[in-house]
């Protein structure tokens, strides 16, 4: 009865592990775009690589298709501003050297003062 229940338990494994999307890679120039999916079809987060290092912008989705996450890389380092966004919030943060440099948080709260 073990060996049955642990065959079926194998199957049922593998049946799921085969229907996960497969990730897409277009070569653009120098720079190979990545596109990764949920379970759904719909586009998980798409960047770019350079001599296999993540570069320049990337950007991650929820399964609705809104953008959760901005984020900038060189040669493979973190690197700008990164904006992550939240219910109710956007959080900003700076890296330098692959480092946080700061963190803001923005709320729907947060006074905006802008130059004209």
């Amino acid at each position: 009865m073990k060996k049955i229940l642990t065959i079926a338990m194998f199957c049922i494994a593998a049946i799921g592990y085969s229907q996960d999307i497969t990730p897409t890679y277009e070569a653009e120039g120098e720079l190979v775009k990545a596109t990764y999916y949920h379970e759904d079809g719909t586009i998980s987060k798409e960047g770019y690589f350079k001599n296999k290092k993540l570069t320049g912008k990337w950007t991650r989705f929820d399964k609705q298709g809104n953008k959760v996450q901005l984020a900038f890389y060189k040669d493979g380092k973190k690197t700008g501003k990164w904006f992550f966004w939240n219910e109710g919030s956007l959080q900003e943060v700076t890296y330098v050297n692959n480092s946080v440099k700061s963190v803001n948080v923005w709320t729907s709260e947060s006074k905006l003062a802008f130059n004209r």
